[in-house]
């Protein structure tokens, strides 16, 4: 018996691009499940295309639980020496971070990717966007999605 497939079709998306002058090619598509702000959760997907669109460079400053449902999840951690990490996750992978020490990149395989994320964040703060010298520009939070999530 195989197991029933995501219909990624089905779900409201909403398109994130970013400066095209980017080094990477910021693009993927996100669709908020859920939130409740009194209990600092947040529950979303993203999809990433297979044209190697990425989130901004940031960092996870909630626990986070991730889990791949569709294509290969890539991730290059972006240490302080300069250097990455790199990371592919594959399908029905699960991952957990109580918040990342370092900045990453993230995005989907050579078929692109579908991830759901549980965010659980008791002060409301998810990520921290960082520019290319890994300082802070802005910070992601649950009120911040919702109100863009609502004003779609």
């Amino acid at each position: 018996m195989s197991a029933p497939k995501l219909d990624a079709d089905s779900y409201e998306w909403v398109e994130v691009t970013g400066d095209p002058d980017s080094p990477y090619r910021i693009h993927h598509h996100l669709s908020i499940l859920g939130w409740d702000r009194d209990a600092g959760t947040m529950d979303l997907l993203i999809r990433f295309d297979a044209e190697g669109g990425h989130c901004h460079a940031h960092r996870h400053v909630s626990p986070t639980s991730i889990l791949v449902l569709e294509g290969e999840h890539h991730v290059d951690e972006l240490l302080p020496d300069g250097s990455r990490v790199q990371k592919v996750r594959s399908p029905g992978t699960h991952h957990f971070t109580p918040g990342d020490a370092n900045p990453h990149l993230e995005r989907g395989g050579p078929d692109g990717a579908v991830l759901f994320f549980s965010h659980h964040s008791p002060d409301g703060r998810l990520y921290e966007i960082v520019d290319d010298d890994g300082e802070v520009v802005s910070t992601v939070t649950i009120d911040s999605l919702a109100a863009s999530w609502e004003a779609r």
